[in-house]
Parts: C-alpha cells; structure tokens; sequence
C-alpha cells in the first residue's frame, strides 16, 4: 500500500484534481445570487450525474459549462458547451456563444445531447 510519501512523490491526482474542481463548481452553483441560479445549478448537477462527464475536468468561462481532458493550468478543451438560459432553457453548442446542436427544455436533455457530440477523450491528465 503506498504511504503518503509516496503519493507526495508522484506529485498530484488528476482525478482527485477534477474531483475537487467539480465540488467547487457545485458549491458555487449552489450560492449564486442571480435570476438564473436554479437553472445553472441544475445544468452543473445534471452534468456531474453524468459519468462520461463528471471524468472530465470542468471549468466555465461567461458561465458556460466547459470540459478539459487536462487539468489547470494548460486545459484541452473537449467536447460541447453548455449554457443555462434566463428563460429557463438549456443550449449546447460547439462554441461558447452558440447552441448550434440544440436548445433543450432541461438540464438533462441538454447533458444527454452534449454527450452523444463527446468523443472518446480517455482519462483526464495533468495540465502541465
């Protein structure tokens, strides 16, 4: 079994990385103070539900949904970005300002899409 030495030595998780970049964006999720909270809170739930995205390195940039196959700070961006809309609709598009694949009425329809357009990124490495 290695001791916490060893781990220390091969330096730090990815996983563990992405695992902690998802609790935060949940815990954010659950504390923003806009019109449209409940909307991305669910969009950053139903993605984490997901594990072909919760193995993903999150990130959001104009609070748009974003996936990395690597951690910070180097991220390689993979897949569709998701949006949570004021009218309570969801969008995935392949860009930040668009939902060229599709708008969706839930959180939920919008993961599904978003995933069907993912490719098979393999595990998440470090962002050196």
């Amino acid at each position: 079994m290695p001791t916490s030495r060893d781990l220390a030595a091969s330096g730090p998780d990815p996983v563990h990385l992405t695992e902690v970049e998802w609790q935060s964006l949940r815990q954010e999720a659950s504390e923003l103070e806009f019109a449209w909270q409940e909307t991305y809170q669910a969009l950053v739930e139903a993605a984490y539900a997901e594990p072909a995205l919760r193995a993903l390195y999150p990130f959001t940039s104009h609070w748009a949904l974003r996936f990395s196959t690597t951690t910070r700070p180097r991220l390689t961006i993979v897949g569709p970005c998701l949006t949570a809309n004021r009218d309570g609709t969801y969008g995935v598009g392949r860009s930040l300002i668009s939902a060229d694949l599709g708008q969706c009425a839930t959180a939920h329809e919008a993961v599904a899409l978003a995933v069907r357009h993912l490719p098979s990124p393999g595990p998440v490495t470090l962002g050196d």
